[in-house]
């Protein structure tokens, strides 16, 4: 089957694009905190430092606010030294607040940082609250750190170990990876031929083994230093054995970098994706004749002299990853080819929940450390445009992407609810889709600790999509509620570099500027004029807590009663002044509560009284897992929405979608697993009432707009 090589190598050459953090961002992650002893504790990563165990006194602060007098103990290369100062964060971050903006200082230090200073003047966080009522913190920011200062070439630092396709932090031997940092290499931008050196203008990467032992120089696939952007490429030797390893990168001026720890397995296999983020569409090529393979897209046609067109029923498609495993002979030289699913190893493709056996499953002939999938889609597989896509190899299953497939082998188009095919012409022709949505949230949650409460509050963003990332664009912006059938529709929504536990899941986008926005409620709602606190362009305020014995301090006593709410935009660098408002709806009662097992292939029915006959039901859920830790920490999982509408009191949600979501079992005092389940009830928007437009910038607006009302109940239920 032919092979668009020059095609793919430039795609892999795009993930070069991916920015690299050259700036000290210190990252604490779900420290544990104590009411009891006041007192928080955590895992602390500083970007072009080190990584080590944060452990902090809480103190008073002025009015709404805490302090902590902290410590960083470094471990591994630089056990034995500390960092300390102190932290000023929102006091409503240790009541559940989704954002809170704080700042903080560096002291003093020992070892490697005997009398440092440093400021830290903006500090992102977030607090939480687990079903037992464990509380815990979150927060990350950029800033500077002064030791002293130091002689001789800057010395590389790493940041990120990454495969080069979904940027997991494990390396499958005999597979494609990037280092990301700073003063790797010399600048500029060299790709290298076969066969692949281990060295290039003094630029090396080695593995050392954490135990000890000889390190071993891995294969260079290009160095980049452009634009502040220093990434390498590298392919990992099959004969390396699994383990943990320290990465090292020595630069062009002979200097070594401070060891990374990673860890090296045998496979898992990493789909590329189209804009290089490691989600969204995937790199797929329809096969159409010996002589013309397309690039997987929406509609038909050409970009840049490279053919497009969805798959069609029937047809024959290739897929591109790397990490499937070790082979024999060089990993630095074009491969011969070796099929893994005909040597014993198990490998299946799945789209849209259908199960695929493919016809070649390994490395790709001509390349090195590159592995396609050939399979062919059934007559009656799922069509659309956000078609799930996943790869299992020997039962371990790949990053989630989606694939494009048209209704008919003779359409020239996917069909997306909500959009037109000149709609989904002009993104393929690098069109983008400007949408957004804001919505007033009433969820219901059990708490063992405090009982039955219900947290209020407002979110949301003005999102700009490409073609690529169609699939996470939330239904409700892109559907009309006559296009909301009482039989529902559901959407299948991977999620690769995080999740959020919002019903209007976000998913991927370039969040936009809309200034400062403000919420205005109606009289006994103790809401006027609040501004919503915004971060990276998402806005979000925690109104009130409903339920509990006594207030906390710090946090808005607000109340969602009856009546209009209005958001305003004083307007921004992307998105102009605008008014939206809305009538609270009626909240549904789910009979029996949320399940807290959800049998993913016996389906999900939910009943449930109250609402409107009219109102949109809205029923979400997540599963995934949690990896890395500090400023690598990274969700990956699948989520589904599904709308129906209330006057049917049932809905089913159909085993083929949950069958799409990983299997977890969440714990209550954290690990490695996530999840949540939620139903909510949506008032039909109206002009006026829900739906609302916005002016662009740099022209145009955005005319379908929504501030809706969520009301239901959330819970996080183990998935089997």
């Amino acid at each position: 089957m032919k092979k668009h090589t020059s095609l793919i190598l430039i795609l892999l050459a795009g993930a070069a694009a991916h920015a690299a953090t050259t700036n000290t961002t210190l990252t604490v992650t779900n420290a544990a905190v104590s009411l009891t002893s006041l007192t928080a504790t955590g895992p602390a990563t500083l970007t072009n430092i080190g990584s080590g165990t944060f452990t902090a006194t809480i103190t008073t602060g002025s009015s709404g606010t805490l302090t902590a007098q902290y410590t960083i103990t470094f471990s591994g290369s630089l056990t034995g030294s500390t960092l300390a100062g102190a932290i000023t964060l929102p006091l409503t971050v240790l009541t559940g607040a989704t954002s809170a903006t704080g700042s903080g200082t560096v002291t003093s230090g020992t070892g490697n940082f005997a009398g440092a200073t440093g400021t830290f003047p903006s500090l992102l966080g977030s607090g939480s609250i687990s079903p037992t009522g464990a509380i815990s913190v979150t927060f990350s920011g950029a800033g500077t750190i002064t030791t002293g200062g130091s002689t001789g070439p800057p010395a590389p630092t790493i940041t990120q170990v990454a495969d080069a396709a979904a940027y997991g932090s494990s390396i499958a031997q005999g597979s494609i990876f990037i280092v990301k940092g700073a003063n790797l290499s010399a600048s500029g931008f060299n790709q290298f031929g076969f066969p692949l050196p281990t060295s290039s203008g003094g630029v090396s990467v080695t593995f050392t083994p954490t135990a000890g032992g000889t390190g071993t120089p891995v294969y260079l696939i290009y160095t980049y230093n452009q634009s502040g952007v220093n990434q390498l490429a590298a392919v990992l030797p099959s004969t390396l054995a699994a383990g943990t390893y320290n990465v090292t990168v020595t630069n062009n001026t002979g200097t070594t970098s401070a060891p990374f720890r990673t860890t090296v397995i045998p496979r898992r296999i990493a789909l590329f994706t189209q804009d290089s983020t490691g989600g969204g569409l995937v790199v797929a090529q329809n096969f159409i004749s010996a002589t013309r393979v397309d690039v997987n897209r929406l509609t038909t046609g050409s970009v840049s002299g490279i053919t497009i067109s969805p798959a069609k029923p029937g047809q024959t498609l290739i897929a591109w990853g790397t990490g499937m495993g070790p082979v024999t002979g060089g990993d630095n030289v074009a491969s011969p080819g070796f099929n893994f699913a005909a040597n014993g190893v198990p490998v299946q493709v799945i789209v849209g929940g259908m199960t695929i056996t493919p016809a070649y499953a390994g490395r790709a002939p001509g390349l090195a450390a590159e592995d396609q999938i050939n399979f062919t889609l059934p007559s009656n597989v799922p069509t659309g445009c956000t078609v799930s896509l996943q790869i299992s190899v020997n039962g371990v299953l790949s990053n989630p992407t989606y694939i494009s497939i048209a209704p008919s082998t003779s359409a020239d188009a996917c069909v997306q609810p909500g959009f037109t095919t000149p709609q989904l012409q002009a993104l393929d022709q690098g069109g983008t889709y400007n949408t957004g949505g804001f919505s007033l949230i009433q969820l219901a949650e059990t708490l063992p600790s405090v009982g039955s409460v219900k947290i209020d509050e407002v979110a949301g963003s003005f999102i700009q999509y490409t073609a690529f990332e169609l699939g996470s664009i939330p239904q409700l912006q892109t559907l009309t509620p006559t296009q909301i059938s009482p039989s529902g529709s559901c959407q299948v929504i991977p999620i690769t570099t995080g999740s959020s536990t919002s019903a209007l899941l976000a998913g991927t986008g370039i969040a936009l500027d809309a200034g400062t926005i403000t919420i205005n409620g109606p009289g006994g709602s103790n809401i006027t004029n609040q501004p919503l606190t915004e971060t990276s362009n998402t806005y979000s305020l925690l109104l009130g807590e409903e339920g509990l014995t006594t207030q906390i301090p710090g946090v808005l006593n607000g109340t969602l009663v009856a009546g209009t709410y209005t958001l305003t935009g004083a307007g921004g660098t992307d998105v102009g002044k605008f008014t939206a408002s809305l009538t609270l709806g009626t909240p549904l009662n789910v009979t029996g509560g949320l399940p807290l097992t959800v049998v993913r292939s016996a389906g999900l029915t939910l009943n449930w009284t109250g609402g409107n006959p009219n109102d949109i039901v809205e029923i979400a859920g997540f599963s995934g897992t949690i990896s890395g830790s500090g400023a690598t920490t990274t969700e990956t999982g699948t989520a589904f929405v599904c709308l129906t509408t209330a006057g049917p009191g049932t809905f089913t949600v159909p085993s083929s979608i949950l069958s799409q979501l990983p299997a977890v079992t969440p714990s209550i005092t954290g690990g490695t697993s996530s999840s949540f389940l939620e139903v909510v009830s949506i008032p039909v928007p109206t002009s006026g009432s829900g739906t609302f437009s916005a002016p662009l910038t740099a022209g145009g607006s955005i005319s379908n707009a929504t501030f809706l009302s969520l009301l239901g109940a959330l819970t996080t239920p183990a998935y089997q």
